[in-house]
Formats: structure tokens, sequence, C-alpha cells
């Protein structure tokens, strides 16, 4: 491909500094703050209030700014393809793949023609955030200096990145890169891990006769921002937004709540396309007949040590989709949902359902992708709604690899409707769950069945997490909001309770006199007398994280796996020397960090927020907490993930994903509500807010939302309106 690279001035126009604002700017702006309260509880959270929903929009971002510009920013930076402009040439690929999908004209396009109620929606959010940046010329972006309307669209569901995130950036280097380029860092990896737990639970099963709501996104920290937005339009939402986004992501309202959690739907398909040159250009076969293959010219900018640079590519599609790598002498295009006008309608119009019948009106738009959802209502009903999107395909094709894109018969044949999908409506068990598990438990054993559904539907299978909640939902007692967060923080680890057994076996069956034996036999008794259960102040937990971090370790085929069927099945595989080898190198690895193998839980595994940074720098020598739960990959149903350590520097575990913001809900004649974040709500460390909650957080110890105005009574830090 040819690329053209040229040095350009610093006073980029995306870069340079914002100007003040126009003057009709500024009088639209100003009418409109006056139409907003943000009332700030003792918290930090917002709760917003509009005369209308445009007015709530403008207010909700405006105070998402207050919070964390930065966050808001880099995550638009992701969307529209400019964070490269920002962070230099390693996130050049990222930005190509989002511009293979986000072309701005063609936004501009879709804006304009949009519904005018989410146009004013689209207005009110730009306006908010450039009201925010006339009222704070100290704060300076990083490139975007003002904010579009059509921006929004970019970024329309509540994931980041959202499903080209499976586009790989190694093979968009292989085929539009060349040779001699740095390796690419994928932005957007490390913003929000696969994760989440749902649970609702029906009158018959609660101690109120309501019906209760579970919300426990795992994503990672500080990825979204609490609130609660109002209107006198019938607006009155509250949870997790997503920085930058102006809708409730996952929360509730007064009548019903929704929380998502990610499936494991083949949703996404790519396409064989048989490519030759012609005229100069390129065509590809489809049925008899050669079509050509469409090409445009994206110009990336990114930032160098010199200034910015420009870098030209020519990139092809196909009518599936864009071409993003090579294979088998064919190019790969990549077909899945692009519907963000659709996507952002759905995402708005969940917020204001009122019953069930309403909120299943907005699922049949089928632009919340592959993400699945769990229900509840004041009217008592719950369910599970499978993933959003999910296309109907020709059943005699092996929809896990490219199929051929030549064939008309690959073509999808619509979307699959509700009927044709494992959902399921007030189930007689009186709950339903997700943990990013099959749906076919969703309800407990037996309510739903596999063989009635395409293989597409799901390809992940059961989960840890999975079976640890069908433990403690099935058979329990009627639930109250604190008996359903004492089932979501359950410290069972299912998946030691089948992998430590088969260690101890390892360890019995050795030979007499064995050394390696002898050496083990202090660790062995505490993993024998263990509860397989985690909490602080255990050594059997940190022997037991340990131990299999070590045997995946040397094991793994895959570097890059994170998933959790195959980290239990290489462990369970294991031969007994294997077994007891990797115990061995666990205790030595303690050793040597800590001086001793016997070390609780809690010393390793740290919760610490010390910087505004969205990819935090950790210290062992600074202030951080003990936090008792484990990552998920071992059936934690509570979430503390940690990825790779290694770049770190550091002997302790810091948490960067899992349990987030986590709330519980009973929706009887009023709301009632508890809920934790992260850490705080600020990402100011200079704020109360930044790390008020961290405790909590660690410990489980939601605190009550104040949803109703007469809540907030004695609990309001502030009250006013934007630009004072």
């Amino acid at each position: 491909m040819r690329l053209l690279i040229f040095l350009v001035a610093m006073a980029l126009a995306a870069c340079a500094a914002p100007t003040r604002a126009a003057e009709t700017d500024l009088a639209r702006w100003e009418k409109q703050a006056r139409a907003v309260t943000i009332t700030r509880d003792d918290w930090g959270i917002p709760h917003v209030r509009g005369r209308t929903d445009a007015d709530a929009v403008f207010g909700v971002v405006y105070a998402q700014a207050e919070d964390d510009f930065n966050r808001i920013e880099t995550n638009y930076l992701t969307a529209i393809g400019r964070l490269a402009e920002a962070e230099g040439e390693s996130a050049l690929y990222s930005d190509l793949r989002a511009r293979l999908y986000v072309d701005p004209a063609e936004m501009q396009r879709r804006y304009a023609a949009s519904p005018s109620w989410l146009k004013a929606l689209m207005e009110a959010w730009a306006d908010g955030l450039n009201y925010y940046l006339h009222e704070h010329p100290q704060v300076k972006p990083r490139v975007i200096t003002r904010f579009e309307p059509w921006m929004p669209l970019s970024f329309s569901e509540g994931s980041i990145g959202g499903d080209i995130e499976h586009i790989s950036l190694d093979g968009l280097r292989a085929f539009y890169g060349g040779e001699g380029l740095p390796a690419p860092v994928d932005p957007g990896a490390a913003l929000e891990p696969d994760g989440s737990n749902g649970i609702a639970i029906a009158p018959a099963r609660s101690a109120s006769g309501h019906a209760l709501l579970w919300i426990n996104p795992h994503t990672s920290f500080f990825f979204r921002a609490e609130a609660q937005v109002t209107s006198d339009e019938g607006l009155n939402a509250y949870g997790a937004m997503t920085w930058g986004q102006f809708f409730v992501y996952q929360g509730f309202n007064e009548r019903l709540g929704w929380m998502h959690t990610s499936s494991n739907v083949d949703n996404i398909d790519e396409y064989l396309e048989t490519v030759r040159r012609r005229d100069g250009g390129y065509v590809y076969r489809y049925g008899a007949h050669e079509r050509p293959l469409a090409a445009r010219e994206i110009a990336l900018s990114y930032r160098t040590a010199g200034g910015m640079a420009q870098r030209r590519f020519t990139v092809f599609r196909s009518h599936h989709g864009p071409i993003v790598r090579a294979v088998d002498g064919g190019w790969v295009s990549v077909r899945l949902m692009d519907e963000p006008v659709k996507a952002l309608m759905q995402s708005w119009l969940r917020t204001k359902a009122r019953d069930l019948a309403s909120f299943r009106e907005v699922l049949a738009l089928h632009t919340n992708s592959s993400n699945n959802t769990v229900y509840a209502d004041a009217d008592g009903n719950i369910g599970y709604f499978h993933a959003n999107f999910v296309p109907r395909r020709n059943p005699r094709f092996d929809w896990s690899r490219p199929v051929d894109g030549s064939d008309p018969a690959t073509e999808w044949q619509g979307v699959h409707g509700f009927d044709e999908s494992p959902n399921t409506i007030n189930p007689p068990g009186g709950w339903v769950f997700n943990t990013n598990n099959w749906p076919y438990t969703a309800a407990g054993l037996g309510t739903l069945d596999k063989a009635d559904y395409p293989p597409y539907m799901d390809t992940g299978g059961e989960n840890p997490r999975g079976i640890h909640a069908l433990r403690v939902l099935e058979g329990a007692p009627p639930f109250t909001l604190d008996t359903l967060r004492d089932a979501a923080f359950d410290p069972w680890l299912p998946a030691f309770a089948d992998l430590v057994p088969a260690l101890v076996d390892a360890w019995d069956r050795a030979p007499p006199g064995d050394p390696l034996a002898a050496r083990l036999a202090q660790p062995i008794a505490l993993l024998r007398a263990w509860d397989h259960r985690w909490s602080a102040s255990s050594v059997p937990t940190t022997l037991a994280v340990y131990w299999g971090e070590a045997l995946w370790l040397a094991l793994r085929t895959d570097p890059d796996s994170e998933d959790a069927a195959a980290y239990l099945a290489l462990i369970a595989g294991s031969t007994p020397q294997q077994k007891l080898a990797a115990l061995a190198a666990a205790c030595d690895r303690l050793t040597a960090d800590f001086g001793t193998w016997s070390v609780p839980w809690g010393d390793v595994n740290r919760f610490q927020r010390l910087t505004s940074d969205i990819v935090q720098r950790f210290d062992d020598s600074a202030p951080s907490i003990p936090v008792p739960f484990t990552s998920s990959r071992w059936g934690s149903l509570a979430s503390f993930g940690y990825g790779d350590r290694a770049f770190r520097n550091t002997r302790k575990y810091y948490g960067t994903s899992g349990n987030s913001f986590v709330a519980a809900v009973e929706f009887g004649e009023r709301v009632r509500a508890k809920a934790i974040s992260a850490g705080g709500q600020s990402g100011d460390p200079a704020s109360p807010h930044f790390n008020d909650q961290a405790s909590r957080y660690a410990s489980g110890a939601l605190r009550d939302v104040y949803f109703h105005r007469d809540e907030l009574a004695g609990h309001v830090e502030r009250e006013y309106h934007p630009g004072e």
C-alpha cells in the first residue's frame, strides 16, 4: 500500500487551544443551563433535573465533565478513531479499525437524517460539553476542542469499541501497514474486559413480595459513572453511565430495571472474498459475476516527539463489510451490526420504558448487539433476554470460520426474533440470572434446551460463575436486598472446589520419600482443610490462586487467552507431577516476594487508586486496602481482576477490573436501592469523592441510593445550575 508520511505543525486545528464561544452559542448554552439543576449528594453523585429530556442530557454530560473530562474525551478519541493524535503511533491501528466503520462524513449524514427528538438530544450533548469547556478554560483537551452532535453515533451502545474490538489489530497491521512499524497497543482491551452478573428475583421468591434486581457490571474500574437523570418529560433513570454517553446503560427507573451482560453469541461473521486486480482496481466474485471492490482513503494523524505526522491508508470493502486481513489467498471482510442511529434510539428509549410491553418494544429494535438483558419491574415481572442482535443464517455453513463470500447462500436472512432466541419471562423457579455463561440455565437447569437453538446462539458454554450462581439461587430462602447482596458476594470458589482435591490427591499418591512432596507437606495440609472460600485472612486462597496461575503459565498454548474454560481445562488435564511442581513454583514465588509462602490473601490482593490516570501505575509503598474476593476466573461472583501484572513491577496484586458499579434494587410502590462504586465518583485526586467509596467497595457494604427527592434531604452537598 502506498503510504504518505509528512510532518505538520503542532498548531494542527485538531489540537488547537479552544476558542471562546460565539455569542449565539453562548446565549443558547446559558439559556439551557438555567433550565437544569444539578444536585450533588454527599457521595458526590449528580442528580440532574431538566425541564426537557434535552435539558437533562445537557446537564448530565456537563456534570460528567466536571468529574472526569479526560475519560470522556478519551472514550470519544477511541470511538471516532483519533486516539493516535493524543497517544502517538502505537494507537494508529486502533484508529484505523474505528474509522473503517466510523466515517465522520457518513455519521454527519446519519445525524442529519435522525428523528428530530434524537437530534435534539445529540445537540444538547454537544452543547453541554462545549459549555463546560467554555466555562473551564483551564481544562486543556488533548485533541477535541469542540464536540459535534454526530459524535454520539460513534458510541451508541454502552461499551467503548463494541463489536469492532473483535477485529484483530495485528491482522489490520499486516494487511494495511507493511513492515517495520512498532507493535500496536490495543487501547480498547484495557477499557472494558468481558464480564458482568445480573440476577432478577420474582415476588414469589422475595421476602417483601416485590421483584428484586442485582446490577453488577464487571468492567475496568472507573469506566462508568453513577448518576440520576430526570426531566419533566417523564425521564427518571438512575444507574451507571459510561463516560461521555448521555443515557443510563445499566440501571433502573421508578417502574423497572435492566442489567446488561456480555453474551458469547456469534453475531459477527467473516467472509472470505475472492479478489483479483482489474483495470487498475480490484473486483471480487459474487455468484456468477464480479463486483468492484470499493476503495477509499483514510488519513490518520498521530503525535510524534517532533510534532504531528499523518499516514494515509487505502482501505477496501465488499458489500459484506471492510476488508480486515488476508488468509488462505483471499481477503477477509467482516460483517457486524452497523445501525448507530437505531442503537442510540434503543439506548435512550430503554431508560423511559414503563412496563414489560414497552420494554419489549424497545428490544425489538435489535441494536443492543451481543448484550443480554436481565430485567425486573414493579408489576412483578422478571425476564432474561438473550443477545439482542443475532443474524439468522443458513445452518449448512460453519459460521465459526470465514465463509465463502462469493456464495449468496451465506447472506444473512434477517435477525432472530424474540421467539427464536433463548429468552424466558417469569419462569416457575422465580429467578433468572446471567454471568456471561450460556443462556440455557438462565432460569435453572432444564428450563431451556440447547438443542432448540442454532449453535451460534452461544459459543462459550457454562462457566464457573454460572455454576456458582445456580448454587446460591436454587433452594434459597426468600430474598431481601441484603441477602441478595450476600448471595452475590458468596465467597465459594467452584473452580478450586474441583481442582484443589486433585492437587491434594497428587500429593497423596507421591512415592514415599519424594523430596518435592516432603517440601509441600505444610501447604498441602492447609489446602486439604480449606473450604474453598475466599477471605482476606485466607492463606489457602493465596496458595490456590498462585498455584492456578503457575499451572496456566506452564501449560498455556495461547498467551493472550483469558477464556475460563480453557484455563480450567488445562489445569484439570495436568499431570500429578505438573500439579505438584506448580505448587512448588507458587510457594517459591510467594517466598521471593514476601519472605514466606504463608501469606494471607488480603496482604496480596489490594485496591489502590493514586492518580486520575486511565492506566494506573501501582506502588507497593503507597497506601492500599485489602480486597477479599478474587478474579472471576475461579468462579467468584464478586470479581476483582488484575490482568497481567508483569509490567507493573509490584509484588502485590492491584485490581484493574471486575465489580465496578454495583446495585441492588427493589421495585415496590417506591423504588428502594443500594449501590456502591469502585473508588469514588470523581476522577480528581483532590476531590473528597475520589476514593470515598473504596472501603465500602472492598467490603461489599452497599450504601443507600437517594432515588426519591425526599431521600436527598439532609444529604445534599451542593445544588447549582451548570456554569455556576
